[in-house]
C-alpha cells in the first residue's frame, strides 16, 4: 500500500478494492500536505470519492467533519490552478482568479453528493469556473452597469454573431430583438451598455487625420462664464419691460452706448446727478426683483 493509500486508511477510510483495519479513531491522522502533492491524479480521484462517502456519515459541524471538509478541499486544489490557466492572459489578475476559484472548490465540496454519479472532477470544475467568470464580470467593466445589462450583452453580441452567419450582413435591431425575444429598446440599451465594458485613454486620437488626429482630452468642453450672464439677461428682460420709456433709454445710454453720465445728462437735459440718481434706483429696483424671482 503506497503512502497516500495508508493515510486514508489510517482515517478508517478503505478505498475501493481495499480492506482497513484499524485501531485508531476516524480522523486521529492527517494526510499532510506533502502527502497530497505526491497523489497522482488518480490517487486523488479514488481517495475523494471515499472521503465523501465518508462525510455523508458524519454529522456536520463535528471534528471529524470538518478534517474530512478541509483534507478534500486541500487535496482538489490542483483543479484551481487547472481552471486558471484558461485565463492565463489575465497574469496581473492570477492571485485574486486563485481565490475566487479556490471559494468555487469550496462551494463544489460542500453542495457535491456521491449519489450524483459523477465524478467530483466533472461537478467541480464547472462551478469553478463560473466563480471566476462572476469575478471578471463584475470587476472587468471600466464602468459598473447592472448584472442584467452584463448578461444581456453577451447574449446580443452571441445572437449577433449567429445571425451575421445566416444572413450573410450585420442583423438589424428589430432582428436581434426577435431572435432574442425582447424589445428593441432593450436591444439598444444592451449595445449602449457594452461601451462600457472598456474606456479608451483621453490621449487617444479622437479622429484619423493625417496629422494623426486630435486627442479626446483637448475636446473636453469647461465651464463657460457667460453661460451665466445669459441666465441674468433673460430673467431682467421682462423687468427691464415694465420701466418707463425715459428709464430704459437711460438704461440703454449707459450700458449699451457706453456713455457717461455726463453724456447722459447733456442728451436728457438733466445733471449728472440727477443720472446717478435715477440710475442707483433704477438698478436697486431691477436687483430687488430678479432677486425675487430666485
Amino acid at each position: 500500500m503506497n503512502v497516500a493509500t495508508w493515510r486514508v486508511a489510517d482515517m478508517g477510510i478503505a478505498l475501493a478494492g481495499e480492506s482497513v483495519t484499524t485501531e485508531q479513531e476516524p480522523g486521529s491522522a492527517e494526510i499532510l500536505p506533502e502527502t497530497v502533492g505526491s497523489m497522482t491524479p488518480l490517487e486523488i480521484r479514488q481517495v475523494s470519492k471515499a472521503m465523501f462517502t465518508r462525510l455523508q456519515a458524519l454529522e456536520e459541524g463535528t471534528p471529524d467533519y470538518q478534517y474530512v471538509r478541509n483534507t478534500l478541499i486541500e487535496m482538489n486544489t490542483s483543479l484551481v490552478r487547472f481552471v486558471a490557466r484558461r485565463f492565463s492572459q489575465r497574469a496581473d489578475q492570477m492571485e485574486d482568479i486563485l481565490q475566487v476559484g479556490t471559494i468555487g472548490l469550496i462551494k463544489a465540496v460542500d453542495r457535491f453528493d456521491p449519489d450524483y454519479g459523477v465524478e467530483f472532477v466533472t461537478f467541480a470544475v464547472p462551478t469553478i469556473v463560473g466563480e471566476m467568470k462572476r469575478f471578471f464580470r463584475d470587476t472587468s467593466w471600466s464602468v459598473r452597469v447592472p448584472r442584467r445589462l452584463q448578461e444581456l450583452r453577451l447574449d446580443v453580441a452571441k445572437a449577433t454573431d449567429a445571425l451575421e452567419l445566416e444572413l450573410g450582413r450585420a442583423p438589424t435591431v428589430a432582428e436581434l430583438a426577435v431572435r432574442l425575444g425582447i424589445g428593441e429598446d432593450e436591444v439598444l440599451e444592451a449595445m449602449v451598455a457594452a461601451n462600457a465594458y472598456s474606456a479608451s485613454s483621453l490621449d487617444a486620437p479622437a479622429t484619423e487625420d493625417e496629422d494623426g488626429g486630435t486627442a479626446w482630452a483637448e475636446r473636453l468642453g469647461y465651464d463657460d462664464g457667460a453661460f451665466g450672464r445669459i441666465e441674468d439677461i433673460e430673467a431682467v428682460k421682462p423687468l427691464i419691460r415694465q420701466l418707463t420709456d425715459r428709464e430704459r433709454l437711460i438704461l440703454s445710454l449707459r450700458f449699451g452706448h457706453e456713455m457717461t453720465q455726463a453724456e447722459i445728462g447733456a442728451r436728457l437735459g438733466i445733471s449728472q446727478m440727477q443720472v446717478s440718481r435715477l440710475l442707483s434706483r433704477i438698478l436697486t429696483r431691477l436687483r430687488g426683483q430678479a432677486l425675487a424671482l430666485r
